[in-house]
């Protein structure tokens, strides 16, 4: 699914690394949407404009390793607002 905003990052990195030394790039579409301090700013912003759909956040840097991050734990993704009101829970 971010597979291509994945390549437009790193084919765009060599050029960000002159520009944002250790930003952080918030990617949509294969488009630069914005570039933050932390990353929790970048995802709060992707969270803001994109909702559900997928997003591409990573730090600027020579070597970004692998970091997963539970979009359940941020409260992101398969989260039913009407469930938390109800007082039901979605574990199964």
């Amino acid at each position: 699914m971010l597979e291509k905003d994945l390549e437009f990052f790193n084919r765009s990195l060599p050029e960000w690394l002159k520009q944002y030394p250790g930003k952080v790039a918030l990617v949509k579409d294969e488009n630069l949407v914005g570039v933050f301090d932390t990353d929790e700013q970048a995802l709060t912003e992707g969270a803001r404009l994109f909702q559900r759909q997928p997003f591409l956040v990573r730090r600027i840097q020579p070597e970004n390793p692998a970091v997963q991050v539970p979009a359940l734990m941020l409260g992101i993704l398969r989260a039913n607002p009407n469930d938390a009101i109800r007082g039901n829970s979605t574990r199964r």
